[in-house]
């Protein structure tokens, strides 16, 4: 476990996350990180993992009742 300290970045709050933490995340200036919620607090994640397995599945629906959503939006 690593501890990091919340500091302020012009009008907001901010951490610094450590070089180890990034080279093992392997990002840098302008990546994206995403901050998940669980049952023990906070996830630190590359990805939004649930979001894109939904917008997957939504694309899937999508697709194959594509006819039936034409039809429905006349």
């Amino acid at each position: 476990m690593l501890k990091v300290k919340v500091t302020a970045v012009g009008n907001a709050m901010g951490i610094v996350l450590p070089q180890e933490v990034l080279s093992k995340l392997n990002v840098g200036k302008d990546d994206a990180l995403y901050l998940v919620e669980n049952a023990e607090g906070f996830v630190l994640t590359l990805q939004q993992q649930a979001f894109e397995s939904q917008m997957d599945a939504a694309e899937k629906v999508l697709k194959k009742y594509h006819d039936a959503f034409q039809a429905l939006a006349k």
